[in-house]
Order: C-alpha cells, then sequence, then structure tokens
C-alpha cells in the first residue's frame, strides 16, 4: 500500500529549484507530516523556500550524489517518500556533459540503492521529455522511442531505464512522472542556464534585444508549473510501479509565437535578434497527455494566464 502524502515524511531532491519548490509548498498543503529538503543550491536558492521554511520544512544544503550526504538525512528522519527533483539545467550539458550525465544518473541510482535497502518506501522521480528527442510522431505518448540529443537527456533516459530495471529486479514501489516544459514564478532567469520564458522577460525589462534562435518554428508543450505540481501529486495516487506518464497540455506552441507574445504582452518595441539554431535543439514536441487524463481529472492553466502570472513575477522580482 502507497502511503499517503498527508502524515508522510517526505524527501524532496532538488527541493529549492524551480519545480521542486512549488512541489515543497503543496506538500506542506497536503498536511505532510515532515518535509525535508537536500539542494545543493546548483541553481535552487534559499529564498525559492522561505514560505516553507517558514511553514517548517528542513532544508540541507547538501548534495544528493554522495551516498553519504543521503544517508545521513536517512539516519536523523525516517523517510516515506522521495520525490526525486535532483538535475542540472538542460544547458548546463554543453559547458559539462560528464557532470550533466553523472547527476542525473547518479542520484537515482542512490536512491534506487536505499530504496532496495528498505530505507523508504515509494519513489516518485522526475524525468524530462527531453528524453524523447524530437518527435517521431505526434502527439508523443509514452510509448514514443526515447532518442536523447544532449547528455543532459541521456542521462535522464539512462535513469527512466534504472528505475524500471530496479522496479523489475527488486519490485520496489518506484515510477516516473515526465513534464514537458514548464514555466512559471522562481524559473531562472540568469545567465546561460536560463530558460527561453525568463530570459525574454528579463531582456525586456532590462532593454536588451530579443532572440531567437534558428527559424523559431521549433515546438515546446508549455505547461503551468502548478498545473504540473497538481497533476504529479494526483498521479501519485493512482501510477502503477514500474510505469511512467507524460505530464503535459496535449498542444504546442512554437519559439517564435513564445517570443512576440511575450513582446506584445509588455509592449516591447525593440529589436529581436535572429541567433544560429543551437546544436542538438530539439525541432518538435506535442505532447500526448491521455494516459494523464484517463488518471485523473486535470484542470489546465491556459498559456495566456500563465504567461501573465510568470512576468508579472518577474517584474516583482527583477525590480
Amino acid at each position: 500500500m502507497r502511503p499517503s502524502i498527508k502524515g508522510s515524511t517526505i524527501l524532496v531532491t532538488g527541493g529549492a529549484g524551480f519545480i521542486g519548490s512549488h512541489l515543497v509548498d503543496s506538500l506542506l498543503d497536503m498536511e505532510a507530516k515532515e518535509v525535508v529538503v537536500i539542494d545543493n543550491l546548483f541553481l535552487g536558492t534559499e529564498e525559492n523556500l522561505k514560505n516553507a521554511l517558514n511553514r517548517g520544512a528542513v532544508l540541507y544544503r547538501d548534495d544528493a550524489e554522495f551516498t553519504t550526504s543521503l544517508e545521513y538525512i536517512f539516519e536523523r528522519h525516517n523517510i516515506d517518500i522521495v520525490f526525486n527533483c535532483a538535475t542540472k539545467a538542460l544547458n548546463y550539458s554543453f559547458m559539462n556533459p560528464s557532470n550533466s550525465f553523472e547527476t542525473n544518473t547518479r542520484v537515482v541510482i542512490n536512491l534506487l540503492e536505499l530504496q532496495r535497502k528498505k530505507a523508504f518506501k515509494t519513489l516518485c522521480h522526475f524525468s524530462t521529455s527531453e528524453v524523447y528527442g524530437t518527435a517521431l510522431y505526434e502527439p508523443m505518448d509514452e510509448s514514443h522511442p526515447r532518442n536523447p540529443t544532449t547528455l543532459y537527456a541521456a542521462g535522464k533516459a539512462a535513469a527512466d531505464l534504472a528505475l524500471e530495471t530496479y522496479v523489475r529486479m527488486f519490485d520496489l514501489d518506484a515510477f516516473i512522472v515526465r513534464p514537458f516544459n514548464n514555466y512559471g514564478p522562481r524559473q531562472n532567469h540568469k545567465g546561460e542556464l536560463a530558460g527561453v520564458i525568463p530570459i525574454t522577460v528579463f531582456r525586456v525589462l532590462n532593454d536588451l534585444p530579443l532572440e531567437i534562435h534558428g527559424t523559431g518554428e521549433q515546438s515546446r508543450d508549455f505547461i503551468f508549473i502548478t498545473d504540473t505540481v497538481d497533476a504529479i501529486l494526483e498521479v501519485y495516487k493512482k501510477l502503477s510501479k514500474g510505469e511512467s506518464v507524460n505530464i503535459s497540455t496535449h498542444n504546442q506552441i512554437t519559439i517564435n509565437e513564445v517570443i512576440t507574445t511575450i513582446a506584445e504582452a509588455m509592449h516591447y518595441k525593440g529589436e529581436i535578434l535572429r541567433k544560429p539554431s543551437r546544436s542538438s535543439d530539439v525541432f518538435c514536441h506535442n505532447a500526448s497527455n491521455d494516459k494523464l487524463t484517463e488518471l485523473i481529472d486535470f484542470n489546465l492553466t491556459s498559456f495566456a494566464d500563465g504567461l501573465n502570472k510568470s512576468i508579472q513575477w518577474y517584474i516583482n522580482e527583477i525590480s
């Protein structure tokens, strides 16, 4: 029997990051007994957890890639459930491909080994749409071939395979959620590791020219962050061990549309530069969420509403 969120002690790896911190907030809303976070603050920030820490969440500024760091936490807390959000940004794999791959594989192996040794009951592992690569057919369902185009995605695909194999070998209660392109408050807007929406808003606010790489016809399935977290916490109750599910909107929007929509919403009249395409850039992400909607009732935030909420958050944050 899978433990209920309410009343459980829960570990969130990477819990100070964009997705992880929103998850932590929701776990506290659902009356988890205790929420423990481990994060090396590579991109995550203590600021993301400000409200959660005031509500009793516990933060370890440490690295889940180290077995001893996780063992220390498990010695101090009687963990029931683990949500594995630990990763490094996709763009980082162009700077340090081997470390990007190592992070995505090492953390999940550490957790699976602890689970195999009965340290906790249930593992929810966060994969990524990037494991599919460019769509071979549309919409992309969970049976779509895994064809990663970056070392980040290759590490995530390897982690998925490791989890599926551990489940088959040791009958662990572990499953995979596969979010598509998340956006919303707290997504990193700084430097080369920033996502396309936050960096575009940042450029508008700082009177910098906007950029579109390649044709701009690359498509993504953008999903608002709270929709992702809500869906995952509902799926937690229903998805069978060893299975995976797309967390997506069953829709797509091109990068050209994203940039021009932000420019219009923020009354930007400046230049939009055309840059060379990025190597290994996925061209098409149009996801099926049929499996998800068979499992749960799923209410989606419109892209217009989600984008407006995001822009307002960045205006307040950057100002």
